[in-house]
């Protein structure tokens, strides 16, 4: 544990130096100023695009009165620097002004003691100080495992979305960029066999870890649900049934995901799919615009789900984008003007071009944050399907 005394008389030092002594604190670092002060914590520049170096001192007992600088001013500079401001500070002071002492808790001091200095008050001070800190430093521990874990957590996630396709007939590619490290939008396709492909798209209610790890349980059962039941409206109605045996007692919140999952058969020109709930995919078939509008409520809301199927066809080179609502709030204005934006941003040439999809959709404000995971799927639709 260490300790920096910072007072410009010797003798408040002295006496502070043998207090802690005695109390068996030995490993103890003097200032005379502010500047020294600074010195000693690592910002002696105090210039902020100058990266500090790590600071070991455990507490700060600073002088309000000093030259040059005085202790309000130079506990404010020390909360400037983030690593920092958990230094617990406390003032040392001969001043019973209770403005100037409002004054030296506001500007990042913890606690403060009077002179001449109380021996018994002084260390019962030092010793909540110092078990606070300990107990911030212990939950800084834990945040920062939490978050290591978590950026692996994201990275496992990444890695169970499926690659881009480049078939005969068709390719498929997704751009996809979460709010947060986790997401709840998942992405996946299939090869079926004889030139069909089961796709999804799902977005899960929220986002954070709770969405994402519903997300991961739907990952996981994804693969052998589409393969075995491959028919949209079976694979929708087994994905509710395993989502639903996720029972949560005392739940109060009610999960459930929105999808939509589709068969496109590249032989026969066809997309057989089930919306439940999610936004209309968009067909791009010559001069038309087919949406693939909702058949069903979304998945996990009930124990049942009628997830009536539909068909679309195509001829010719065509392409097919899904989306997340994500991509259609980042559009200002109501939901027909953002869908009109969508359609008119995402019409024109089949093959995707990614790097305008990024700049359009993906790209913004470098500093807006975003508030919803935003996820593009586009499918070419080409005559190189074998017959």
């Amino acid at each position: 544990m260490k300790i920096l005394v910072v007072d410009d008389n010797p003798t408040n030092v002295i006496i502070i130096r043998e207090i802690l002594k005695k109390e068996d604190y030995r490993n103890i670092e003097i200032a005379a100023s502010a500047r020294e002060m600074f010195a000693i914590l690592g910002i002696a520049d105090l210039d902020p695009q100058v990266k500090p170096k790590n600071s070991d001192i455990d507490l700060i007992l600073l002088d309000m009165m000093m030259p040059e600088m005085d202790g309000i001013e130079a506990c404010r500079i020390v909360q400037t620097y983030e690593h920092l401001r958990d230094i617990p500070i406390i003032m040392v002071t001969a001043v019973g002004d209770s403005k100037k002492l409002a004054e030296a808790l506001d500007a990042g001091a913890g606690d403060y003691v009077t002179k001449p200095i109380n021996k018994v008050e002084l260390m019962a001070r030092i010793r909540l100080a110092l078990r606070l800190k300990q107990e911030k430093d212990w939950h800084n521990e834990r945040d920062q495992r939490i978050q290591d874990e978590l950026k692996l957590a994201a990275l496992v996630q990444n890695a169970v979305l499926s690659l881009p396709i480049h078939d005969p007939g068709i390719e498929i590619e997704a751009l996809y960029k979460p709010s947060f490290e986790l997401a709840g939008d998942l992405y996946a396709w299939y090869p079926l066999g004889d030139g069909r492909y089961g796709v999804i798209l799902l977005d899960m209610m929220g986002h954070g870890i709770s969405s994402s790890l519903f997300c991961m349980f739907i990952a996981s059962v994804l693969k052998d649900t589409v393969v075995t039941y491959v028919d949209p409206e079976k694979v929708i109605q087994e994905l509710n049934r395993r989502f639903n045996q996720l029972h949560i007692e005392n739940q109060l919140i009610q999960y459930y995901f929105t999808a939509i999952y589709m068969v496109v058969d590249t032989r026969f020109k066809r997309i057989d799919y089930v919306n439940a709930g999610h936004p209309p995919g968009l067909l791009f078939c010559g001069d038309d615009v087919v949406k693939l509008e909702r058949s069903s409520h979304p998945v996990g809301l009930f124990d049942r789900i009628d997830a009536a199927p539909q068909t679309v066809t195509y001829e010719g080179d065509s392409h097919l984008v899904l989306y997340t609502d994500g991509l259609l709030e980042a559009v200002d204005g109501e939901q027909e003007d953002q869908l009109n934006f969508l359609v008119d941003q995402l019409k024109g040439e089949h093959a995707f071009d990614k790097a305008r999809m990024e700049e359009v959709f993906f790209e913004g404000e470098p500093d807006a944050e975003q508030d919803d995971d935003k996820c593009l799927v586009w499918i070419s639709l080409t005559e190189g399907a074998a017959e």
